[in-house]
């Protein structure tokens, strides 16, 4: 079988555009249905293009009302036009000014991609190829242009009218009942950073003094009525302005940075210039509506937005095979910041579970790509986990390797020399290069070369000689397009930890003052000495390299890092490795004893009481065990979803028993301490305390119900109430519905929190799930249409419910195929996203290896799919079909 898919785009075709756009000038007349749109665009060759070149402007779904060529309208036989392009075969050789005026409905784009509407406000998104939506246009991130923005509105429709950088004029337009705005964007910027607004919008605003003391006015708009649930979002961007001045030497360069809300939106938010476009999920949170998670999701992607002003928007990149220029590079700096505003190790090991989560499953499956891909088909498809955190990674090792005072100067040298650019992985690499002089040819792999690494690592102490000798052996299995791999530049921070916990005095030559290894080779060794007892060797401190370990420590001697370690991640790491090896053997039917349970339970609870009071968030995490998703990637084959959460659930009991006395403190003791805050400590604090009655609940579901029922009832926060419910999705009965019914009923017109209350249902680990699943579609919150409500429900029962989704019947692929093919014809980009769910199918027994293929299969017979589901569906059975 062979499925149609779109032309594959190599990096290794990339040229420049034969021509450039110096200026655009846009009049947008915004209508619901007949929004009209003229471009006037000042073009040139490009000398650096083809100097036969015919001029070739991008569509999709245009309609053309006239074209003119300096001045003059164009005849027919003159260009050649379809919805999907335009094209002048005799264009001028010299400078010229083009003008296109189309039509657009953006009441029918349910594909929310260039311009449309959301809750009845007119709103656009262009990355990476929506701008070519709105007017013919050389839609590529290397052609930089600098706009000018009228936009058009009858003012009882919209009365708000914003774009891209500074507002340099407004009025009314006399006898229509209309209004205009002009903007005006001074610096350089690629089409997929355009962006207006209109509609009804609340507003909230202040003053920020830049370091220079320039004013610059903040502001967030959202649904009127809902300002006041803006105001976290707001002091994250003054905090995120403030730090990326202080850290990074970045000021802000407009009088104006405007953020909209929208309850429709493909993605997280965008980072157009000067206007922010965000899903309401990322700026709106009240303690009643908002989890300390979503309070935390907040500050990131606020942070994460306002970073790309630098890293994406001054500095951009060359063509999307570079997306990891940005995305990387900014994920990296929200990270940063977020770890300086919260506890680091805690973060530290939140964004390691994500990237094992996402990224590594990612790397192991059919959709495997290099964190700069050397081909694509839909470009849509590769905003991944490997772009942005992996991607963010690379970015870290790169700053453990040179230290961080030439990270800084590194960092000076590339903004000071890509400013105004569109840059590639080559220009930021040799930023770096060129302040430390180091050659990073070899690092440079890790932008190439797709898969994780695999490490191995042997210890060998000789008592007698006082030396502790470590070898190191490392692979990158195949992947995609990729047989065979080259060794890695991998950075090992690491240390030796003496059973007491004392000093140990050793030393290595090869280890940096920082206590960090190269590791660069296939294999290598380093020699300590001065080593005067059996140490413990900690490796990868702070997850120095996304790799994965193979150590063969006794549980005993991983115990001794969670009791003595200077890490906080390893030891962390240490509590995980143990809990995952006895998950495993259980999963995989071997006879693990309850007394080894036990032990290790006990272990666990002395040391998440000595957390308890200085960190409680980091107590919690060390409590939790891995995921079922988890376990399904450490087993790796034959996986039966079905044992993994028998095990799990066991274990979890298990622990309930043996910690309970620990766990019942813990609960009682971690109350909130006045009203409620979204601060670290506050947050670590109720961590800690539903962490504790999630596993009273497994340890005695009639006492948990009973205690999760009363802070249900008398919580005074989200974060609280939406825990308790939880606890009880997992106690099947009468109690359970009751709540799940009068939660429902008490936030029916909060979508935000119905999104959460789908999710929950969505992942309740039992075979009415799918049933359940199916009926909530017909919740009239829910709506097919509204990707928030898709990714909470659909999204999160393929997703996050291991053992239905994957149910051995086949009933949830198939769910899942028909859910992807409906949406396809509305969201080819949310339908896309849904149907990654079906990276792990290899993984599976038999049996469910055969029913995901035939969902999959009946999603590739499917005439007329679009590009974006084309072309996942084809990567995930290309391996099957031996191409």
């Amino acid at each position: 079988m062979r499925i149609d898919t779109n032309p594959i785009v190599r990096l290794e075709d990339y040229r420049p555009s034969d021509f450039l756009i110096d200026s655009v000038e846009l009049d947008v007349k915004l209508h619901p249905t007949e929004t009209r749109v003229v471009a006037t665009l000042a073009m040139r060759p490009n000398p650096e293009g083809r100097s036969d070149a015919p001029l070739a402007l991008d569509g999709d779904e245009l309609k053309l009302k006239t074209v003119a060529l300096n001045g003059r309208t164009l005849a027919d036989e003159e260009f050649e036009a379809s919805p999907q392009s335009l094209t002048i075969a005799q264009a001028p050789r010299q400078p010229f000014t083009l003008t296109i005026e189309t039509e657009i409905n953006p009441t029918a784009n349910t594909k929310l991609m260039g311009l449309y509407r959301s809750g009845g406000n007119y709103c656009t998104q262009c990355e990476a190829e929506g701008f070519r939506r709105i007017t013919y246009f050389l839609d590529r991130p290397d052609v930089l242009s600098v706009y000018t923005t009228r936009i058009e509105a009858e003012r009882g429709d919209a009365p708000v009218l914003l774009g891209n950088g500074n507002p340099i004029e407004s009025g009314s337009i006399e006898g229509s009942g209309r209004h205009y705005a002009i903007w005006h964007d001074p610096h350089p910027k690629p089409s997929y950073l355009f962006a207006l607004v209109g509609g009804r919008l609340g507003r909230i605003a202040k003053t920020f003094a830049t370091m220079s003391g320039r004013a610059v006015e903040l502001a967030i708009y959202v649904e009127p009525g809902k300002e006041n649930r803006a105001d976290y979002a707001l002091d994250a961007l003054e905090r995120s302005m403030r730090w990326d001045e202080r850290v990074f030497g970045r000021e802000y360069d407009l009088d104006v940075f405007n953020i909209v809300a929208v309850s429709d939106f493909n993605m997280g938010a965008m980072e157009n210039k000067g206007l922010n476009i965000f899903n309401d999920k990322y700026v709106l949170a009240s303690p009643e509506t908002a989890t300390d998670m979503d309070y935390a999701h907040i500050e990131a992607i606020i942070a994460h937005e306002y970073f790309h002003n630098w890293t994406g928007n001054r500095v951009t990149c060359r063509d999307w095979f570079q997306l990891c220029l940005k995305e990387g590079l900014t994920v990296f700096r929200d990270q940063e910041f977020s770890s300086d505003e919260r506890s680091r190790s805690v973060h530290r090991i939140a964004e390691v579970k994500t990237l094992r989560a996402r990224q590594f499953l990612e790397d192991s499956g059919p959709l495997a790509h290099p964190v700069r891909p050397t081909q694509y088909r839909e470009i849509n498809n590769f905003y991944t986990a490997t772009v942005y955190e992996k991607g963010a990674e690379i970015v870290r090792m790169l700053k453990t390797i040179i230290g961080e005072e030439d990270f800084r100067r590194g960092m000076d040298l590339y903004f000071e020399r890509c400013d105004g650019t569109a840059a590639t992985v080559e220009d930021f690499l040799k930023a770096f290069a060129d302040v430390t002089g180091r050659n990073l040819s070899h690092f440079a792999r890790w932008y190439e070369q797709s898969g994780t690494p695999r490490v191995k690592v042997k210890g060998q102490y000789d008592s007698g000689a006082q030396t502790y000798r470590l070898d190191f052996a490392q692979s990158t299995p195949a992947t995609p397009g990729q047989p065979r791999k080259d060794a890695m530049a991998i950075p090992v921070a690491l240390g030796l930890v003496a059973h007491d916990g004392l000093p140990l005095n050793a030393t290595c030559e090869r280890v940096d003052e920082r206590g960090v290894f190269l590791f660069d080779r296939p294999e290598d060794g380093i020699t300590f000495t001065g080593v005067t007892s059996l140490p413990v060797p900690s490796l990868f401190r702070g997850f120095s390299a996304p790799v994965k370990v193979s150590l063969d420590l006794p549980n005993e001697e991983l115990l001794v890092l969670l009791r003595h370690d200077t890490d906080a991640f390893n030891r962390w790491q240490a509590a995980q490795t143990v809990a995952m090896r006895l998950l495993a053997a259980r999963s995989n039917g071997a006879d693990v004893a309850d007394a080894e349970i036990d032990a290790f339970s006990a272990a666990l609870a002395s040391f998440m009481e000595r957390d308890a009071q200085e960190d409680p968030a980091f107590a919690a995490l060390v409590g939790t065990l891995p995921s079922e998703a988890d376990i399904a990637q450490e087993i790796g084959q034959n996986v039966d979803p079905d044992a993994i959460h028998r095990a799990r659930s066991e274990m979890r009991r298990r622990i309930g028993l043996s910690c309970a006395r620990h766990l019942r403190r813990f609960y009682e003791s971690m109350t909130d301490l006045g009203p409620y805050s979204p601060d670290a400590a506050s947050a670590g604090r109720r961590s800690l305390r539903n962490a504790s009655l999630d596993l009273l609940a497994a340890a005695d579901p009639s006492a948990g119900e009973a205690l999760a029922v009363r802070q249900l009832e008398s919580a005074s926060n989200m974060t609280d109430r939406l825990a308790s419910l939880s606890v009880l999705t997992t106690l099947p009965g009468a109690v359970r519905e009751e709540a799940v019914a009068r939660f429902g009923e008490r936030y029916r017109s909060e979508p935000l929190v119905l999104d959460k209350w789908f999710t929950l249902q969505a992942t309740i680990p039992e075979d009415g799930t799918l049933e359940r699943v199916k009926g909530l579609m017909q919740h009239p919150a829910f709506s097919i249409a509204n990707p928030n409500r898709v990714r909470a429900l659909i999204g999160s029962f393929a997703m996050l419910n291991q053992v239905q989704f994957n149910r051995a019947d086949g009933a949830g692929y198939r769910f899942l195929a028909s859910i992807v093919l409906r949406t396809d014809e509305l969201n080819p980009q949310l339908a896309a996203r849904l149907l990654t769910a079906f990276g792990t199918w290899r993984m599976m027994e038999s049996a469910r290896r055969s029913h995901a293929e035939e969902a999959l299969r009946s999603i590739a017979q499917k005439p007329n799919l679009s590009r974006d589901v084309g072309d996942i569906v084809s990567r995930s059975l290309e391996e099957s079909q031996g191409k």
